[in-house]
């Protein structure tokens, strides 16, 4: 095996033996489609976790979500309106490139406005209206309101090189990324080679300013099947893999060339709805019409949709125990959880009545999109839901796709009018749920990133969601989430929550991994066994 040095593959597996301590190669199979190596180009679980690798951040979340030092090394409030951060010295570029303040005031007029984007950086940037350059290694950034959530804004995209992303005053495009010519970054691997749908090859950077990384060369390899991932770990094609599929954590775990680490994440797996267009693609009567009135708009009816959906069930029968159901934004133990949230009851009859309460007591036709290669259990989860649905008279065709073609058609395009989706916070709290979920499209102010017709609005939430996200004071700030996911997930059900992920990594005895909350996999937290 060519990530055994000294050592042969047969004989390793034979003998259930460690990574001898030289091994210096590493090969990563991860589940999540990652796009393009432009960091800005999809604001996307997969594109961050392969664009770590190459670029840094300003603040480098650590295991847990808290802003650590990255390129700022310290930063600090200088009044409710200012924020000051001291940018780390000595640090260069991949290609010997000095690091300093233009190359953040570079990054700030880029990251917004990637063409063709399909959700961009903007809700990160576009709170601070000016940039000043105290000097080269010190920026103050003004906002126009209290934006206490700065620093983890400021670990939540990769800051890029003038010199090497712009040519005669132009940012280069997301292609220039994609081919390698503008994919140099601060971090601590170099990119080899990228091929988008494939893998990506990495080289350690020997001067980054980091800790020295163990891996001399990552291959980072996308295989969507779970079993074909599950396949090439048990062959030794690869190192390690991500998103285990459950039906094969147990039996990994026997396994003893095997291990096994695991999480409870941030990541919550909701159903998107249609709330708002008079009219819905995908909502029809028996003859497949599409109906005058769209009925996802009357809350008794998104309400009926949620308690017709058994989520015990699903973590029991589809996830296997590696999930945790959920009625709000953000898992026990997070800043933003409201312990007074339930669950939604399983309650068939109750579906029923709401349903004939909103005229439609003999239901509906519904088709019910998703991912079939993004989440665990995606494809199962959407077969399941549409046959709890059709129990209450909501006959529900399901419709997957792969992660490429399901954003597009859902997110860009909206032609969506139900799906199942997900959401994993940057920051740690729930003020993305809250501009990205339920707050009305308001681009200019990063408010859901873009405008889609079918997006909820409620104008009462969108002050309660201005408030929670300019309140300097942790307390009360949190009393503020919990007012307007109380709204937002229970009186209004304008998404409708399904549960957390369990993360689950597997790897070869010998290597070790240290689970972030964030899910993302990379392999910077990955190291030799002791």
């Amino acid at each position: 095996m060519r990530h055994l040095r000294g050592l042969s593959f047969c004989a390793a597996l034979a003998a259930g033996l460690a990574m001898p301590a030289k091994a210096a190669d590493l090969t990563i199979a991860v589940g999540g489609a990652f796009t393009s190596m432009d960091p800005h180009f999809f604001d996307l679980s997969p594109n961050h976790a392969l664009a770590w690798h190459v670029f840094d951040r300003l603040v480098h979340p650590d295991l847990d979500q808290r802003p650590a030092p990255g390129l700022a090394t310290s930063w600090r409030a200088v009044d409710e309106l200012t924020w000051e951060f001291k940018l780390r010295e000595g640090v260069r570029f991949q290609d010997g490139t000095p690091f300093t303040a233009d190359d953040v005031v570079f990054t700030f007029a880029r990251a917004p406005n990637v063409p063709n984007s399909p959700t961009s950086m903007g809700q990160y940037i576009r709170p601070v209206t000016r940039l000043e350059v105290v000097d080269p290694h010190t920026i103050r950034l003004h906002t126009a309101e209290p934006v206490p959530l700065i620093p983890q804004m400021m670990g939540s995209f990769s800051i890029v090189g003038r010199r090497q992303g712009e040519v005669n005053g132009q940012a280069l495009g997301t292609a220039e990324y994609n081919s390698g010519r503008a994919a140099i970054g601060t971090g601590p691997y170099k990119l080899a080679s990228f091929a988008i749908g494939d893998r990506a090859v990495f080289t350690r950077n020997p001067d980054w300013w980091g800790p020295k990384q163990p891996w001399d060369r990552v291959t980072y390899r996308l295989i969507s099947n779970d079993s074909a991932r599950v396949a090439a770990l048990q062959s030794g094609d690869v190192d390690a893999i991500d998103t285990v599929p459950t039906r094969d954590v147990e039996r990994i775990r026997r396994d003893t060339r095997l291990t096994v680490q695991s999480r409870p994440g941030l990541r919550l797996i909701y159903l998107y709805v249609d709330a708002n267009r008079p009219q819905s693609p995908y909502v029809t009567d028996r003859d497949g019409k599409v109906l005058p009135q769209n009925p996802l708009r009357d809350v008794r009816v998104r309400q009926a949709l949620s308690l017709a959906i058994n989520r015990e069930g699903i973590r029991r029968q589809i996830m296997e125990g590696n999930s945790l159901p959920t009625g709000q934004a953000m898992p026990e133990g997070s800043m933003g959880y409201d312990p007074s949230i339930r669950v939604p009851p399983y309650d068939i009859d109750a579906a029923k009545k709401l349903l004939a309460e909103a005229g439609l007591p003999d239901g509906f036709n519904l088709t019910l999109h998703g991912p079939n290669d993004r989440y665990v259990n995606d494809d199962g989860i959407v077969q399941a839901i549409a046959q709890m649905w059709s129990r209450i008279g909501v006959r529900t065709a399901v419709s997957t796709s792969p992660a490429s073609v399901f954003f597009t058609a859902g997110g860009v395009r909206d032609e969506h009018s139900i799906s199942l989706t997900g959401w994993s916070t940057s920051t740690g709290e729930p003020d993305t749920h809250l501009s990205f979920m339920l707050a009305t499209p308001d681009p200019p102010r990063g408010r859901s990133t873009r405008l889609r017709p079918s997006h909820y609005s409620n104008p009462d939430l969108d002050r309660l969601v201005d408030r929670a996200l300019t309140t300097i004071d942790n307390e009360a700030r949190e009393k503020l989430y919990f007012e307007a996911i109380r709204i937002g997930f229970q009186r209004d059900a304008a998404v409708i929550p399904i549960h957390h992920q369990v993360n689950v990594w597997a790897m070869r005895k010998g290597i070790a991994y240290t689970p972030q909350l964030s899910e993302q996999t990379r392999a910077m937290e990955f190291s030799l066994a002791r």
